[in-house]
């Protein structure tokens, strides 16, 4: 491991064990010879919350874009109702999933979300992290997760009803998943392929790729790391028609945490055409490197206000109200929509495999 990747494990361990305050972060940090960009990183890993006053979101300016195999061709309608938007009938023939981030906390912005989830009768459902608020622990997953997610889940140990037969939920790990230390409690309550850190899942036309990216993953989270060469290779083996990254920690972003760096990986070079991440508690649509990044983090938890700064490449961002995203995918084309709780399409965009 690099020294200045030992030392920035080292401090994102004492704000863990210690609950160290942003002020005393930034001195131990400091004491411990880091720079401010490393510093503001494990501030970040570690979801330090924004300030409790939240700007409201600039009008959405959805821009289409042009291109192919990963890049937005077309974009929808913005901010605007859809029409009963709490059941979209499927396309037919297509795969339809739901992404849903930061969800974790146990009220009612969760359960509307997931109403809103099961009335679209996706066949599974993928977060980007942070699944357990506030802190990882086995007395609230269940409540923050199974209460809400339980008819996809199997097998379901938990005690808000039956599960599913077969397993429908593939979620991705967040630092607050992380915070207790130990990812024993986590890893017993879902059944995940691999080692249910990082894993790749294939349904129809679409291949998960779900990724670690939490400072201090055992086995690394760097683009030259070992967890980094598993996904190189399973994005070549791979012969998917739609290939997606999922991580919490996300790569762009002009949220509160903006930009996590260390997880700026050469995805579309290794083949990926969808990035999806977390963390930052807003839904924002990037295009970096040929590719769509997106940032869904308004599954439940609080929405944050807009970062210092945009992150180039931002196509919308939005802060405004809780929900999440309706994905249909084929061989040829993956539509993507982000709709709130209250019905309301904020996004849509659609890939297209290249001719």
């Amino acid at each position: 491991m690099h020294h200045d990747d030992a030392r920035l494990v080292r401090l994102i361990e004492a704000r863990l064990a210690g609950r160290l305050s942003r002020r005393a972060l930034l001195r131990r940090g400091l004491g411990l010879g880091l720079g401010l960009p490393a510093i503001s990183a494990a501030l970040a890993a570690c979801g330090v919350k924004p300030p409790t006053s939240e700007r409201a979101s600039s009008p959405p300016t959805a821009a289409p874009s042009t291109g192919l195999n990963g890049q937005a061709v077309s974009t929808g309608p913005v901010n605007t109702p859809v029409a009963g938007a709490s059941s979209v009938q499927p396309t037919a023939s297509a795969t339809r999933f739901a992404v849903v981030g930061d969800f974790g906390l146990e009220g009612e912005a969760e359960a509307s979300v997931a109403n809103m989830v099961a009335a679209w009768t996706p066949e599974f459902v993928v977060t980007t992290g942070d699944n357990n608020y506030p802190d990882g622990s086995a007395a609230t997953l269940d409540r923050n997760v199974g209460q809400y997610y339980h008819a996809f889940i199997a097998p379901y140990k938990g005690q808000f009803g039956p599960g599913a037969t077969v397993n429908r939920f593939w979620p991705v790990l967040g630092n607050h998943d992380w915070v207790v230390g130990s990812l024993d409690t986590y890893l017993a309550y879902f059944t995940l392929p691999g080692n249910g850190r990082y894993y790749s899942v294939e349904r129809g036309p679409i291949a998960l790729f779900a990724l670690d990216s939490m400072p201090g993953e055992p086995d690394g989270w760097t683009a030259d790391s070992s967890q980094a060469a598993w996904l190189k290779g399973a994005l070549a083996a791979s012969r998917a028609a739609w290939k997606i990254v999922v991580l919490h920690h996300a790569p762009y972003s002009s949220g509160h945490h903006g930009a996590s760096t260390w997880m700026r990986w050469p995805f579309a070079a290794w083949g990926a055409q969808l990035v999806l991440g977390g963390h930052d508690h807003t839904y924002e649509r990037v295009q970096q490197d040929g590719i769509t990044y997106v940032v869904n983090g308004l599954g439940g938890s609080a929405r944050y206000a807009r970062g210092a700064s945009e992150a180039e490449g931002s196509q919308i961002f939005f802060n405004a109200d809780h929900g999440a995203m309706l994905v249909e995918a084929d061989a040829l084309r993956l539509r993507s929509r982000f709709i709130t709780r209250a019905a309301q399409l904020v996004d849509e965009f659609t890939l297209q495999v290249a001719a």
